[in-house]
């Protein structure tokens, strides 16, 4: 290693001690927030009708509410609230209620909330979109948390803004840690609308977080609203169940007493009296029974009201019941509204629901006339579709369709509600995708070129085409894009789909759906297979029922290739183990392949898989890809297939292997090497850097494949294109016992790569057992004091690498190395020593290291430590007596020259040979208590170097400190200094004196110097002045430092040689007009 090492391994240092503490940029901050955002993000809340105004206001004076708000009972609860009712008692419509007056009455905290919304998109009903939610919302309100965010958490969001729930979490709780004096309060509705395993795990780090603030101090209160079930256990909060309260009740009766408007009779008073006591509590039961009853009464049957009430089921799901079967009006658009709203793989907005009804029964697309069609029409026929219990959300932007409440959903799903209403006793579920798969089926066969279609390909084509299908045929976009998802349904509740697969119209339907992709790499061409499209979008039940004689591993004109690796880009394990199972179907009964198939784990999760953005390369092969992958058994099906692109021994065009590409990607790379060895791979073969699998296995520090490649023969010796043998690789990156079992094969400590070094060299330096590396390989009889191509020995060697260990150095000396030795450019142990830390240096002079010992370049072990800013290093060469005068042979500079400034030689000004070496370290100083030091040892003040410049000059010049000028020009009035001070006057081989580089930038190290008598009239060898350089050096100080020299005296109209004057150099208005006034 050179000279340049120490710079670099000091920056890697200063680099690796910055980026834990540097507080994160306003765009990674900005990333971070965009990253957590997601549409329909407050979509539950907004579509929750507002409170009426007589209603739950009793919560705010509830002991419980008042109990939960005061901060001396935190003990008791640790912050928690939770409230409890039957489903449809109200509960949302309550949270909505305390949320807007917490926002009201609480000015001084930090308010945020999460909806849960089961009938929303996934974000809407699962802890990570709530952790999402709250972040957001508490990122956004108190931007002084973001200074204390780890940079970290950016890296990796990728162009879909995807999280996993653990980093969610985990800096949700970063934030509420750090919250120090500031107060949140966590509203939360609806948790038994998200997965069970989710709530209890979010509740569990609740819970944590709970008891961390009220044992710190931290202000966090959190409010909850669920059903009864599950129950959840937590020890600490405050626990209000709504039924039973006076307060709901009372609600239940002021609703009716504005909402039904039955009038004051005795009858009406009767009336609302028995609702609110057949209701139990359940206000959604209150407030459809309302609307059935205002229907009865403004239809003049008063007289009927109590009869009506009679018959109305006292049960919220039985109520559901009878609306959805009390009469056949309209019956299979209710059917219809009701499958879609419940089965269509996202919430359909208005326009698509009301489109997609109208397709069953209409043979050709409906274009949507909107002046005929309007907004509120289609919602009045959702609402009289769905008999009342579908409702549009409330939402600004895009609005969808949602049933009136979860317990709709719970009374046609749980209470087999709807098995009842289709009178079907299949598998409804599948009986209905099927259906609602002829429907998006019908509805794109009538898209034809007249209706939109474009006739070409063209990105211009594609991209109008699209427009004009959104906005004319809604419902299109979901139909194309989801007939295959519910035919793919239907297909996994046993409803053959093989009918439907032979006739259907694929490149058509690649035609539509090449429409609706905003990316041209997400279209496919027409010719693409339908096994293809299959696999690439996960439809694994229809994989299985496809007829075609056609593998998965057939190479096509499309992004991934061949259907295989487009669902291992896809990651979905079940649609890859289906593939595998339909390839070797027609295999006998006896085939190995079918065990493995059913080895085959479907919920193995995948850290580095192939991923989406990947694209096959045919010169790469299929096998290399599903090698990629990591997944063994597919590639034993794909050998098994013998077909093209699945040769076992191949070599990319960038040279890798099977064995370098499982090295790459596989955590145990013994499992791969053993299939690649039984399947038939060559045990030498190298990669683009000729390692063979040995290399590869010994540099792993695999025991098991060294072992095992051993047995099948491995070149024990083998070099690589460096040198290097499997040995060599086992000591520098792999383990202690692969290095025993390749020495109990035989292998040599002697043997030396490209650059003479043997094993050793890469022992020293390894970060795995290095020690133990080392001490095996003396007991084998290495030669410790071999030199390699540059004159290092090992222990040069790790010292230059900054790898040193006291031990190993101690290991190294007493087995025959020495702290004399030189390097071929007269470097000793000490110099290295320099990458190291303070007490190998501390050894090495203990040892007997020469402190003043001199390389090819003049330098000394100290004039190197102050060079590069070693304080610590410099402190122990001072104290230990090294000699201060030692010069460099190319500038001729003093240790106390390079300790007073941050000049460096570089690649400009370097003698021809002499590498840059520190130029990543401008700006850095040393503490002038280095220069003192050096000065209390003898170093000679004003000692100039090869262009005449004296320590002052330098320390005066850009990137010098006024605080080393004080320190150098006070020299002579301390006692303890041997010197008569440093000279101000002083004139480089130019002519420049110390002022004349001070001015350049530096006011106090000017005023400095003109303070102890600097000439400000001395003009250098080209007669320019102080004042002629601060004119042009265009400084942000400069016509302060100018005006300072103007008051000394300064001439701005004397002339230098080249009959230019102070004012003729100025580079700013300001400059000219300061030097215009002065004669």
């Amino acid at each position: 290693m050179d000279i340049p090492q120490f710079s670099f391994e000091i920056r890697r240092m200063k680099i690796a001690e910055k980026s834990e503490s540097v507080p994160m940029t306003k765009p990674s901050i900005e990333a971070l927030l965009q990253s957590l955002r997601f549409n329909q993000i407050d979509a539950r809340h907004d579509n929750i009708k507002k409170a009426h105004r007589k209603t739950c206001k009793w919560i705010i004076k509830r002991a419980e509410y008042l109990d939960w708000l005061n901060p001396n009972k935190v003990d008791e609860h640790h912050g928690f609230l939770w409230i409890k009712g039957k489903p449809g008692a109200g509960k949302s419509t309550l949270m909505k209620f305390i949320l807007s007056n917490a926002r009201r009455s609480m000015k001084d905290k930090i308010i945020i909330s999460f909806f849960f919304n089961a009938r929303g998109e996934q974000l809407e009903k699962s802890t990570t979109g709530m952790y999402r939610s709250l972040l957001l919302q508490i990122l956004q309100q108190l931007p002084t948390l973001h200074s204390a965010l780890d940079p970290a958490l950016v890296l990796g969001i990728g162009e879909n803004h995807e999280w996993n729930i653990e980093a969610l979490r985990a800096l949700f709780e970063q934030t509420v840690e750090s919250l120090g004096s500031f107060s949140v309060v966590v509203f939360i509705d609806a948790l038994d609308e998200c997965d069970e395993s989710e709530i209890r795990a979010m509740v569990s780090s609740f819970k944590s977080l709970g008891d961390l603030s009220a044992a710190e101090g931290i202000s966090f209160q959190v409010c909850l609203a669920s059903r009864h079930y599950p129950h959840i256990t937590m020890p600490k909060k405050i626990e209000l169940v709504l039924e039973g309260q006076e307060g709901h009740e009372q609600d239940i009766i002021s609703y009716l007493d504005s909402e039904l408007e039955i009038g004051d009779s005795k009858l009406a008073q009767e009336v609302r009296s028995q609702i609110k006591e057949k209701a139990s509590g359940v206000f959604m039961w209150v407030v459809l029974v309302a609307g059935i009853l205002q229907q009865k009464y403004d239809q003049g049957r008063i007289h009927t009201l109590k009869q009506t009430l009679r018959e109305i089921p006292g049960d919220l799901h039985e109520l559901f019941r009878d609306i959805l079967t009390r009469d056949d009006v309209n019956k299979d658009e209710l059917l219809l509204c009701i499958q879609w709203v419940l089965f269509a793989r996202n919430p359909l907005k208005p326009e698509q629901l009301y489109f997609a009804i109208r397709s069953h029964a209409e043979c050709s697309i409906c274009k949507w006339d909107r002046d005929e069609i309007g907004e509120a029409a289609i919602g009045n026929f959702i609402l009289s579709s769905s008999k009342g219990l579908a409702e549009v959300t409330r939402v600004k932007k895009d609005p969808t369709v949602q049933f009136i409440h979860e317990s709709v959903r719970d009374f046609l799903l749980k209470e087999n509600g709807l098995r009842v209403i289709l009178e079907t006793g299949g598998d409804i579920g599948a009986e209905i995708h099927d259906q609602l798969k002829r429907c998006c089926y019908k509805y794109t066969q009538s898209y034809t070129e007249e209706n939109g279609l474009p006739e070409s390909d063209s990105k211009d084509h594609l991209s109008e085409a699209c427009v004009v299908a959104d906005l004319e045929f809604p419902f299109l976009r979901y139909a194309v894009q989801n007939v295959l998802y519910h035919a793919n349904a239907a297909e996994e509740g046993h409803i053959s789909q093989t009918k439907f697969l032979e006739t259907f119209q694929l490149a058509r339907w690649i035609q539509h759906n090449n429409v609706f992709q905003d990316k041209d790499v997400r279209r496919h061409t027409t010719s693409a297979s339908l096994l293809y499209l299959l696999a690439e979008y996960g439809f694994g039940s229809l994989i299985e029922s496809h007829q075609q004689n056609q593998s998965c591993f057939d190479i096509e004109g499309e992004r991934y290739g061949a259907p295989i690796l487009a669902a291992m880009a896809a990651g979905i394990r079940p649609t890859i183990w289906r593939l595998l199972k339909r390839e070797i179907r027609e295999e006998p009964a006896t085939s190995h392949l079918h065990s493995l198939c059913n080895e085959y784990d479907i919920e193995k999760k995948v850290k580095h898989g192939l991923g989406r953005n990947f694209k096959f390369n045919p010169k790469s092969g299929l096998l290399y890809y599903v090698l990629r992958d990591g997944d063994l058994i597919a590639a034993s099906v794909a050998i098994a297939s013998s077909k093209p692109y699945t040769q076992i021994n191949f070599r990319t065009s960038r040279g890798e292997t099977p064995f370098s590409v499982a090295n790459q990607h596989s955590h145990d790379i013994s499992v791969p090497f053993r299939f690649l060895l039984e399947n038939g791979a060559d045990v030498e073969n190298g990669d683009e850097l000729r390692r063979t699998p040995l290399c590869l296995a010994a540099a792993n520090g695999n025991t098991a494949a060294v072992g095992l490649l051993l047995e099948k023969g491995a070149n024990i010796e083998h070099t690589c294109s460096g040198g290097k043998t499997p040995l060599m690789y086992a000591a520098a990156e792999g383990t202690e016992e692969c290095m025993r079992l390749l020495l109990s094969g035989g292998a040599s400590v002697a043997v030396t790569d490209n650059r003479l070094q043997t094993a050793l060299f890469g022992a020293v330096c390894s970060q795995i057992e290095s020690e133990a590396k080392v001490h095996l390989l003396i007991g084998q009889g290495v030669d410790v004091s071999a030199t390699d191509n540059d004159g290092y020995t090992a222990l040069t060697w790790s010292l230059k690498q900054g790898k040193a260990t006291k031990s190993i150095v101690q290991m190294l000396l007493s087995r025959g190395d020495t702290v004399k030795r030189t390097d071929l450019l007269g470097r000793t142990p000490l110099m290295f020593a320099l990458n190291n830390d303070l007490s190998i240096m501390k050894q090495l002079i203990d040892e007997g290291g020469d402190i003043n010992a001199i390389d090819t370049r003049g330098q000394s072990a100290l004039l190197l430590a102050v060079r590069f800013k070693l304080e610590g290093h410099a402190r122990i060469l001072i104290d230990s007596g090294a000699c201060t005068d030692i010069s460099d042979t190319y500038n001729q500079r003093t240790a106390l020259s390079y300790a007073v400034s941050t000049q460096y030689y570089d690649t400009h000004t370097a003698p021809p040979g002499q590498p840059d070496i520190a130029l990543s370290f401008h700006g850095h100083y040393l503490p002038p208590s280095i220069a003192e030091a050096l000065l209390v040892q003898g170093a000679k003040v004003d000692k100039d170097d090869i262009n005449g410049r004296t320590p002052l000059s330098h320390a005066a010049d850009i990137g010098g400190s006024a605080d080393f000028v004080s320190l150098l020009l006070s020299h002579g009035a301390t006692k303890f200094l041997l010197s008569h001070g440093a000279d101000v006057h002083h004139a480089d081989n130019s002519g420049r004196t110390p002022l004349s580089y001070a001015v350049d930038h530096n006011y106090m190290a000017t005023k400095l110097l003109l303070d102890h008598g600097a000439d400000v009239h001395h003009a250098d060898n080209s007669g320019r002045t102080p004042l002629s350089y601060v004119a042009s050096s265009g400084h942000i100080h400069a016509v302060h430092i100018a005006r300072l020299l103007l008051d000394r005296g300064a001439i701005p109209d004397k002339v230098d040689k080249a009959e230019k004057t102070a004012l003729s150099y100025a580079t700013t208005d300001e400059m000219r007009d300061l030097l215009s006034k002065y004669p």
